[in-house]
């Protein structure tokens, strides 16, 4: 993509439909989702998504107030690791899962800048299911933005000094949507 002060990179087919779907179902029925609440303006809040933190021994990572031990890498996501791994030529110790359930689900702007990552970080993150908005806002100037969709399958990098310029955000929408699995693989600074 061609963005100011950033390196995004999309994939549209990084996996395979059927693969893809594979996947989708081994994580729907396989991964111990949460729900997480975090601190926001002093007060705890439910998170609009259910997630998972799996890595290596010692990726923790702590996100908007709130610490995470790694769980053990499964089959499905290390194979998951291994490709992205080889087309990112970028090695990752750990991968947050997000499950948005609905249009109600979402995430609200936001960089992946936590100091554990790096001044920077390379984050790659698969999509999985249902088809939902992904939008980029640069920091400062704030008519530079882009909307993606991002398709079953794909593998969104995120490289160089992207966290660093430009905010993020998968949107709520009230248009029927079905569920959606996003992984994204980083490098945590280990402790």
């Amino acid at each position: 993509m061609d963005l100011v002060d950033a390196d995004v990179r999309l994939s549209p087919d990084a996996f395979a439909a059927s693969e893809a779907w594979e996947l989708f179902g081994e994580f729907r029925e396989g991964i111990d989702w949460r729900q997480e609440e975090v601190m926001v303006f002093g007060r705890r809040q439910a998170v609009r998504r259910l997630v998972a933190w799996h890595g290596d021994p010692g990726a923790r990572y702590t996100y908007s107030g709130t610490p995470h031990e790694p769980l053990p890498w499964t089959p499905a996501l290390e194979r998951i690791r291994h490709r992205v791994q080889a087309i990112a030529v970028c090695e990752f110790n750990a991968v947050l899962l997000n499950l948005y359930r609905d249009g109600r689900d979402g995430m609200g702007w936001h960089a992946d800048d936590e100091p554990e990552l790096g001044p920077e970080p390379v984050i790659a993150s698969v999509s999985l299911g249902a088809v939902r908005r992904f939008c980029l806002r640069h920091r400062k100037r704030r008519d530079l933005r882009a909307d993606l969709a991002l398709p079953h399958g794909s593998l969104l990098l995120m490289s160089g000094a992207t966290q660093r310029n430009w905010v993020h955000a998968v949107p709520k929408t009230t248009v029927p949507v079905g569920e959606r699995i996003n992984l994204t693989l980083r490098r945590i600074a280990l402790t």
